[in-house]
């Protein structure tokens, strides 16, 4: 319903201007070739106006010459004619695919909006291709995820939100839930006895196949997430124990001041590093003691707050000394739910060294940030840790909205199977569980919502 209103107030919108968009689809800047994409009722028209040609069959790429009002010539090259519905934004779609030049491509686009264009408002074509079902919610999103990736693998998840594959998942739970709903449903109006026994056999057993396939969901999302936004890892440990050449180490640059002097690092350094193709935030730290400088405190306090949102710690201990009171009290104050590795530094001055071990369920790695040993290990751990250790082709991309309406999604499940003997509250569970899932694709949407993702597209997408 709220897509239909949506669908409708952007019409009326483009009706008061022009049911004809243009805008250049390529990067601003010098380039070999630029691409200018027009969509809209009159969009062959224009294109023929443009060109001279009388008509373009669809789909075949024409070469040609492009022509202002008086004749002149703006520029060549190839010109597409994508017939509706089978184009991107389900519209009459045409491509002009010219040189390169900021110049050629204004003049082009100015000979549109005279032949009745307006420009394309950010993320307008996406956004046509949404409401006309070309895509959902989802692939819209990960088209400008693909478009802003950091690595082969966050350009690889966000392909695969674009074929439909997290979409493929949430719309199967939804087809559970809404073949629960109806089984529901149906026991509420007819309560004979023989029947609502029967059917609540039936419905434990398909809230129970349903919270696995929520669970499921959960963990592929969350994975998901991680990999758009890159986890953060937090560098936490004494003063001198090498945390800053550790973040140098791990990001193969000379990032963070190293001294031997306690207290260097007073503030977090931020820096992206990239582990076998997956981006992450690695952050280091103000070391951690009992000091009466007023600028050090701040710095602590800011390496608690960022330890206490890691994704993953990496409590740095000096080798030679071991663990210490210190530590064992830093650590108290980190959540424990936040994984740890526990990294002794400066191996390089003992003799041999085991590269790896457990105590007690932890993580143990040895290395040596200076010369860089066990730096790959200590990698191949993080890499582990965050659950991108194995083949990494199935993650999929995921936002932190979609995280978040299925953790509400999931806690109405749980809820409904909770009380599931109760089928009054169990349909209404079932009800807030389906509404939150279909948030994500779009099937329920705000307008707000809607804006707030599209307002984020570049101009010609």
């Amino acid at each position: 319903m709220l897509k239909s209103l949506y669908y409708i107030k952007n019409w009326m919108v483009r009706l008061l201007k022009s049911n004809n968009i243009v805008a250049t689809a390529t990067a601003h800047g010098y380039a070999g070739i630029g691409v200018i994409r027009i969509s809209g009722t009159d969009a062959l028209e224009i294109a023929c106006q443009l060109t001279h040609h009388k008509t373009l069959t669809p789909r075949l790429a024409t070469y040609t010459k492009l022509y202002s009002s008086k004749d002149e010539i703006l520029d060549s090259g190839l010109v597409i004619y994508f017939k509706s519905p089978n184009s991107f934004t389900g519209e009459d779609v045409v491509e002009l695919q010219g040189h390169g030049s900021p110049i050629a491509l204004q003049m082009i686009v100015q000979r549109c909006l005279e032949l009745g264009c307006h420009m394309a408002e950010p993320g307008e074509f996406s956004r046509l291709a949404y409401l006309n079902g070309k895509i959902d919610l989802v692939q819209a999103e990960s088209i400008i995820d693909l478009i802003h990736a950091e690595s082969e693998a966050t350009a690889k998840g966000a392909l695969k939100s674009l074929h439909g594959e997290f979409s493929r998942q949430i719309n199967v739970i939804n087809e559970q839930l809404i073949d629960l709903r109806m089984f529901v449903e149906a026991t509420l109006d007819f309560p004979e006895e023989d029947i609502e026994f029967i059917a609540n056999a039936k419905i434990r057993d398909k809230l129970t196949i349903l919270v696995e396939s929520m669970e499921k969901l959960l963990s592929n999302t969350t994975q998901g997430v991680l990999l758009n936004n890159g986890a953060n890892i937090v560098i936490i440990g004494r003063p001198n124990v090498g945390k800053s050449s550790l973040l140098n180490a791990l990001a193969n640059e000379d990032i963070a001041i190293v001294t031997d002097i306690a207290g260097t690092t007073r503030d977090i350094v931020k820096e992206k590093i990239n582990i076998n193709g997956i981006a992450f935030n690695i952050i280091d730290t103000a070391g951690i003691r009992d000091t009466t400088d007023v600028v050090e405190k701040i710095g602590i306090e800011r390496a608690f707050n960022a330890a206490n949102s890691a994704d993953i710690c990496l409590v740095l201990v000096d080798a030679i000394i071991g663990l210490t009171s210190t530590d064992t009290s830093m650590l108290s104050s980190v959540p424990s739910t936040i994984p740890k590795i526990f990294v002794h530094n400066k191996v390089d001055l003992l003799g041999s060294i085991t590269p790896v071990s457990k105590k007690l369920g932890d993580t143990h790695i040895y290395i040596s940030a200076k010369i860089g040993t066990g730096i790959d290990t200590l990698r191949t751990e993080i890499l582990k840790t965050v659950g991108f250790d194995n083949n990494n082709n199935d993650v999929f991309i995921a936002r932190t909205r979609h995280l978040d309406a299925i953790k509400r999604s999931v806690e109405h499940i749980h809820l409904g199977f909770y009380h599931w003997s109760n089928l009054e509250i169990l349909a209404e569970e079932l009800r807030y569980a389906h509404n939150s899932l279909s948030e994500i694709t779009g099937e329920f949407s705000s307008d707000d919502l809607l804006g707030e993702i599209f307002s984020r597209f570049c101009i010609g997408k």
